[in-house]
């Protein structure tokens, strides 16, 4: 599993939490992360063929410099006045090892994402792999959950229960599960008409998003594909990203961050959908709790992969307005409980 590669840093970065040495813990982690990036994309440059293939010689170039520089800008992190100035506008600690790797995998994720989707034909790229089976989507997702719970030091520094709380893993209340699923029924009804206008407005582009996922996705069309769909990576994602990621780099890097990741839909219209939802998602976190926005997530995923059409599409509607009526008014009460508690 190549996505685990940085799994040792991360183990160490949490040993290192407390410790006299983890000022210095944050300095090398974060640098050696940048520099094998960095040493990837030279390496590349100078022939070595370890990245995707671009379709000509400039875009390859265009790829390589631009691995080479978001190595050295996730190493830039191990500098302690770079942390200080981050710090400024996220809630990191300067000096804790997990919160400096944290960052320089970030930049490195979001920076390769970037570059691949601009430099190589990522449909192309999709098209040509074979469709995915349950098994590949549990492999390719997996990672997501293991770098959120030793991220936050599960087993390490953190039991169980505290390492649940840490990532919002609570049980929710009634209203919040209300909220979860009238908001999956509007990111649907989002994305749809994001998909008309797709159709609309770039044709060609959108006829070809449309092919890779038929292609990809594919295989996941019977019953136990749509449900592993919906809860794979509806859970996995939702841990790492809302649970782990957002109380540390902010709800906008964190939806960004979770938009690169899905290079199936290119640069379309179909990827700013993708980027409105990861906020909408990011909000449920940040006003209620993971374990939500899991439920939304998840719950989305399910009404993608079953569809909603013909005769189910008015009780649909019913019951989502019923959904959008019950949020409004738990969330109403709860607003206007403080407010009578404190009249005389």
């Amino acid at each position: 599993m190549v996505e685990l590669t940085p799994l040792p840093f991360v183990i160490t970065a949490n040993a290192a939490v407390g410790r006299r040495w983890a000022g210095l813990a944050a300095e090398i982690l974060s640098g050696v992360a940048g520099g094998l990036i960095c040493l990837l994309g030279a390496a590349d440059l100078a022939g070595a063929k370890v990245l995707a293939p671009a379709a000509n010689a400039d875009l390859q170039r265009a790829l390589d410099l631009t691995i080479m520089a978001t190595g050295l800008l996730a190493a830039a992190i191990a500098s302690r006045p770079v942390r200080e100035r981050v710090a400024r506008a996220l809630p990191i600690d300067a000096d804790n090892p997990v919160h400096a790797l944290a960052l320089a995998l970030t930049v490195i994720l979001f920076g390769v994402d970037i570059g691949v989707i601009a430099f190589t034909d990522v449909l192309a790229t999709a098209k040509a792999q074979p469709p995915l089976t349950i098994a590949d989507l549990v492999f390719d997702e997996t990672p997501f959950l293991i770098f959120a719970l030793l991220g936050v030091g599960l087993f390490i520094r953190r039991e169980l229960p505290d390492s649940a709380s840490r990532l919002g893993l609570v049980l929710p209340a009634w209203w919040q599960a209300a909220v979860a699923l009238a908001a999956a029924g509007v990111f649907f009804v989002f994305a749809q008409q994001m998909d008309v206008l797709s159709h609309t407005w770039t044709p060609d582009v959108a006829r070809r998003v449309d092919a890779a996922t038929t292609h990809v996705f594919g295989g996941l069309g019977g019953p136990a594909g749509i449900v592993a769909l919906a809860l794979v990576p509806g859970l996995c994602e939702e841990i790492l990203f809302r649970g782990a990621l957002q109380p540390r780099i902010g709800l906008m890097a964190t939806a960004l961050l979770f938009t690169s990741i899905h290079t199936q839909y290119a640069f379309s219209l179909d990827t700013a959908a993708v980027l409105v939802i990861a906020l909408g998602l990011g909000l449920l976190r940040k006003y209620t709790n993971t374990t939500t926005s899991c439920t939304c997530h998840v719950s989305y995923n399910l009404l993608v992969g079953i569809g909603v059409a013909g005769a189910v599409v008015n009780a649909a509607i019913a019951a989502e307005v019923a959904l959008i009526a019950i949020s409004a008014y738990a969330i109403w009460a709860r607003r206007r409980r403080p407010a009578a508690l404190g009249e005389p």
